[in-house]
C-alpha cells in the first residue's frame, strides 16, 4: 500500500483527549504514586545514571520543579508523552497507508487499556512506548523513502529510549533481527546505517560509562527483581496478560499481526513483535513491558479493518462504539475515579480480586494503594519532629525503610530542616545520604520494630512508638513511627561503617 496523507486535525484532536484525560478522572484523594516520588527526586540530584533506572525521566522532573513542583506540574509529563504517542503511532498508520478511519482507529487504541494507566503515571514506562513506536516509525519511513537521515533518527530514538528505560535493547535487537530475516536485509549493506549505529552507541556512552564506574547496579537491580518480583512470572501469565492489558482492542492487534505477515514489504515487523515477546518471556519480563511494541499493531491492524469495512460503515461505528464503551466500562479498573471505598464496593461486586507483589489480595490494585496515606504519614510524623527541642531535632535524623517513605516526605512536608533530614538507604538514595552523619536520635519508618538482627538499632537508649498509618486502603497501612533516641558509640559506629559497606558496593 502506498502512504496516505496524515489528517492532521483528527490527530490534533485525538491527542488533545488524550493529554487531559488523566487530569480529569483521577480522583483528588489520591496522592504520588510510590515510584513517582523517587523519580522525582532523582530530578533534584542530577547524574548521568541512577542505581534503578536511566536519567532522562529524572530531567523531566528536575524541569517539574522549576515549574513549581506541583503534582499537576509532574503529571504533565506522562501526559504529554502519551499525547505523543497517539500522534506518532496516527503516523505510522499514514505511513503504512492508512486513512481517516485507520488513523482513528490506532489512535484510540492507545487511548485505552493499559495505557490509560501508564500514561497518567510518572514512570520510565511512558518514555519507553514513546522511544519504540517513534524507532518503528522511523524505520518504515527509511525503507519508505530511502533517506539516510531517518535511520540516523531510527537509532537516535533507540538511543533515547535507552536513556529512558533499559528494556528499549529488546526492541532494537528484535527490530534488527527481523531486519536480517527480511527483504530488507540490503538495508545492512548500507554505509549510513552502520554511521547511524555509531551515532545511537555515542549518545548511550555517557550512561554506560556511568554504569561502570558504579560497579553496573543495573545488574544488582536486576538481581533484586528476580528475587522479589519477577521470579513470580511465568509463560502463560505473560502471554494471557497480553490479552487482558488492551483487552478492548485486542481485535485490532491481532488483525494488525496478520496484517504484517501477509504483506512481504512490512513482514519484519510481524517477526519483531514475536522477537519482542520471546525475548521478554525468556528475560521473565514483566506483562507491562511490551506494551512499547503495539502500537505498530494497531496502526497496521487499523488499516486491516479499514480495508474489510470500506463497503460496510455500520461495523466501523460498532468498533469505536464497542472499544470506547468497553472501556468506559472498565475504567475503575484502569485508573483511581472513585474514592478508595467506592473502587472497593465496586471490585467486590464484581469479584475482583487484586494480587500484590506479596501475592495476596487486597482491596485495590497495587498502584492505587500506593497512592494513599502519604500525606498522613508525612503529617504525623512532621508534626512530632517539630515538636522537638531544637537540640534535639539538630541531632535526630527521619529514616525510612523504603523510598517511598523519603520521597513522600522531601515532597509533602513542610518544614526545610524536616524535609532536609529524610534519607533511607534504598535504591539512589543511598548515594545521597552523608557518609559521616553525626547522628544522636533516629526517627525510623517502618512496617514493624527492627528485629535483633538489626544490629544497630539494638543500640539506643530508649525507643517509642509514636503513631502509625490508618488509612485501610493504603500499602502503608501499618507504618510505624518511631522513635529510637541516644544511640552509643558502638551502634554510630555500625551505623556509619555499614553506610560505607552498602555504599561500596556501587563503587569501582
Amino acid at each position: 500500500m502506498k502512504k496516505a496523507e496524515a489528517y492532521w486535525p483528527l490527530i490534533l484532536f485525538l491527542a488533545i483527549i488524550k493529554f487531559v484525560i488523566p487530569f480529569l478522572l483521577q480522583h483528588p484523594q489520591y496522592e504520588l504514586q510510590r515510584d513517582e516520588f523517587l523519580y522525582y527526586q532523582q530530578g533534584q540530584h542530577l547524574d548521568l545514571g541512577y542505581l534503578e533506572n536511566p536519567p532522562l525521566l529524572s530531567y523531566l522532573g528536575m524541569i517539574s520543579s522549576w515549574l513549581g513542583g506541583s503534582v499537576s506540574s509532574i503529571k504533565l509529563w506522562p501526559c504529554l508523552f502519551g499525547a505523543a504517542t497517539v500522534v506518532v503511532t496516527c503516523l505510522i498508520t499514514a505511513e503504512l497507508g492508512g486513512k481517516s478511519f485507520a488513523q482513528f482507529l490506532a489512535g484510540i487504541c492507545v487511548m485505552t487499556g493499559a495505557y490509560m494507566r501508564v500514561h497518567f503515571l510518572f514512570q520510565p514506562n511512558m518514555l519507553e512506548i514513546f522511544f519504540w513506536t517513534l524507532a518503528v516509525y522511523f524505520m518504515i519511513r527509511y525503507i519508505n523513502d530511502k533517506q539516510p537521515r531517518l535511520v540516523y533518527w531510527f537509532f537516535i530514538s533507540l538511543a533515547l529510549g535507552f536513556w529512558s528505560k533499559y528494556s528499549v535493547v529488546f526492541a532494537g535487537t528484535a527490530i534488527i533481527l527481523a531486519l536480517l530475516l527480511s527483504r530488507d536485509r540490503v538495508i545492512f549493506s548500507r554505509r549510513e546505517f552502520y554511521f547511524a549505529g555509531l551515532t545511537g552507541l555515542l549518545i548511550i556512552v555517557p550512561n554506560v560509562y556511568w554504569q561502570y564506574q558504579h560497579n553496573w547496579p543495573l545488574f544488582h537491580h536486576m538481581k533484586e527483581l528476580q528475587e522479589t518480583q519477577l521470579k513470580y512470572m511465568n509463560p502463560l501469565g505473560f502471554l494471557t496478560d497480553q490479552i487482558m492489558m488492551l483487552i478492548a482492542t485486542t481485535f485490532i492487534w491481532i488483525a494488525g499481526l496478520i496484517w504484517y505477515f501477509r504483506n512481504k514489504q512490512w513482514k519484519f515487523l510481524g517477526i519483531a513483535y514475536l522477537l519482542v515477546i520471546g525475548l521478554l518471556i525468556v528475560g521473565r519480563g514483566k506483562s507491562y513491558y511490551s506494551l512499547g511494541i503495539y502500537p505498530m499493531l494497531f496502526a497496521a491492524g487499523a488499516i486491516a479493518w479499514e480495508k474489510w469495512t470500506e463497503k460496510k460503515f455500520w461495523i466501523r461505528y460498532l468498533h469505536t462504539a464497542f472499544i470506547i464503551g468497553f472501556t468506559w466500562m472498565i475504567l475503575p479498573i484502569l485508573l483511581p475515579i472513585w474514592k478508595p471505598e467506592k473502587l472497593d464496593a465496586f471490585y467486590k461486586k464484581i469479584s475482583m480480586d487484586h494480587s500484590w507483589e506479596d501475592q495476596k489480595n487486597h482491596p485495590l490494585p497495587q498502584d492505587f494503594a500506593d497512592m494513599l496515606g502519604w500525606k498522613e504519614l508525612t503529617e504525623k510524623t512532621e508534626i512530632f519532629y517539630t515538636r522537638l527541642p531544637d537540640s534535639t531535632k539538630a541531632n535526630t535524623f527521619i529514616f525510612g525503610r523504603h523510598y517511598g517513605h523519603a520521597g513522600a516526605f522531601k515532597f509533602y512536608g513542610r518544614d526545610k530542616q524536616f524535609r532536609e533530614k529524610a534519607m533511607t538507604d534504598v535504591g539512589s538514595f543511598l548515594l545521597w545520604i552523608p557518609n559521616n552523619m553525626m547522628l544522636k536520635n533516629i526517627l525510623l519508618i517502618s512496617s514493624q520494630l527492627p528485629d535483633k538482627d538489626d544490629e544497630v538499632f539494638q543500640h539506643f537508649e530508649k525507643v517509642t512508638v509514636i503513631d502509625s498509618v490508618t488509612n485501610k486502603y493504603s500499602r502503608q497501612l501499618g507504618d510505624k513511627i518511631i522513635f529510637f533516641e541516644n544511640i552509643d558509640s558502638t551502634g554510630l559506629r555500625l551505623a556509619i561503617d555499614g553506610l560505607k559497606e552498602m555504599k561500596k558496593v556501587f563503587n569501582r
